[in-house]
């Protein structure tokens, strides 16, 4: 077994272990930390507490619990998420108030603690540094996803390693979803936000599964500086794209999909507009119930496109499909040219990418989702019962 996230990077051990729906990880690294959190006016205890404790710019270990949100769960969900950053600090030797913590799994249920400090006080002496180590912490913060995901981005001097876990109520605004990331690039608290803040407008929250902004949604990343400085510029690029790597994992693995969703949107007068249409395209159920059907429906894209709050003139835009390899045109300035045939062949695999060009400027971005599918509404019809 070789790395493939979190523990290449040095500094940071981890563990983690899963009782039927509860799991529970611990991941311990010193470092400069940053996080970015949901926009839900209901948000979690742990991202009510974590909101006031990374004010401090450091982290020593995260604990992370699955199974249940510890969201809408008022005074004693918050005085519940501290005793959380108190079992991790106990059990670690290091400060509660550089503890970070994260919940996710049922909202307005309260907490096992007992249950929680078992598991932290068993996983706490396990904590290695190995390929082992971080499966056992991407495994054990899983709750409808059906793989663990794992991002590692090497540099010639540092990496980037991260870990996620999200598949429904997903629409991040910073879905149930929950990043952490490692970096031994020395990097200072405000450019390490800022980077990271980037990172995630350009990733994480360009991801739609089914246009439910969770109440937990959390990415921190922490800096432990055992590589020595690097430039801003080269880590930011390396953190967008491990940020990346973990967002089109949680577009893959969308509750119920059978078909990732991309759609890159070109030709636009700024990044922002861009990222409006790309992201309207994908949340739309008209358009991920095509993707489904592998029905290249382009009227659909362009009508989600039309909606999106961007001005563009419809005539003149230009709408290809692809699988990855092949690339086929659907709409040429506003004419529409498809190859029916063509065009349903290059929905029969697991990706389908929609290239959007608006052709009024330079600017693009790209964004991901899934399908619609009989599964995803068997998965949350009865998801508390």
């Amino acid at each position: 077994m070789s790395f493939k996230s979190i523990c290449a990077v040095p500094g940071v051990k981890a563990w983690g272990m899963k009782e039927g729906k509860f799991g529970l990880a611990l991941i311990e690294a010193h470092g400069t930390a940053a996080g970015v959190f949901t926009e839900n006016l209901v948000k979690a205890a742990p991202i009510e507490l974590m909101r006031k404790q990374i004010k401090g710019g450091k982290l020593e270990a995260v604990i992370v619990n699955s199974g249940c949100a510890n969201a809408y769960t008022g005074k004693r969900g918050y005085a519940d998420a501290v005793a959380m950053t108190e079992y991790a600090g106990s059990a670690l030797g290091v400060k509660p108030l550089n503890v970070g913590v994260a919940s996710t799994g049922v909202i307005g249920r309260y907490l096992d603690l007992p249950l929680i400090k078992r598991q932290c006080e068993a996983i706490a002496p396990k904590l290695t540094h190995t390929p082992e180590a971080e499966e056992h912490a991407a495994k054990a913060i899983m709750t409808t996803d059906t793989i663990p995901k794992h991002a590692l981005v090497q540099r010639e001097g540092f990496s980037v390693g991260g870990i996620t876990k999200g598949s429904g109520m997903i629409a991040p605004n910073m879905g149930t979803m929950l990043a952490f990331i490692y970096t031994d690039a020395e990097i200072s608290a405000k450019p390490l936000s800022d980077a990271l803040k980037q990172a995630a407008r350009r990733s994480f929250n360009r991801v739609v599964v089914d246009g439910d902004t969770s109440t937990n949604d959390i990415a921190l990343c922490t800096a432990t500086g055992e590589a020595g400085k690097v430039k801003t510029a080269e880590f930011s690029l390396a953190l967008e794209e491990c940020c990346r790597s973990l967002a089109e994992q949680i577009a893959k693995d969308g509750e119920g999909a059978t078909k990732l969703l991309q759609v890159t949107v070109t030709g636009a007068r700024k990044e922002n507009d861009a990222e409006k249409v790309a992201r309207t395209v994908v949340e739309s159920p008209l358009v991920k119930t095509a993707v489904y059907g592998e029905d290249p429906n382009w009227g659909r894209v362009v009508a989600a496109a039309g909606r999106a709050g961007v001005k563009f003139d419809p005539d003149t835009v230009s709408l290809w499909i692809s699988d990855g390899s092949n690339k086929f045109p659907l709409v040429k300035s506003g004419e529409i040219i498809a190859n029916l045939d063509a065009a349903k062949k290059a929905m029969h695999g697991k990706k389908v990418i929609f290239v959007l060009d608006l052709a009024t400027g330079k600017a693009d971005a790209t964004a991901w989702g899934c399908d619609l599918t009989e599964r995803y509404v068997e998965i949350n019809g009865r998801y508390t019962t």
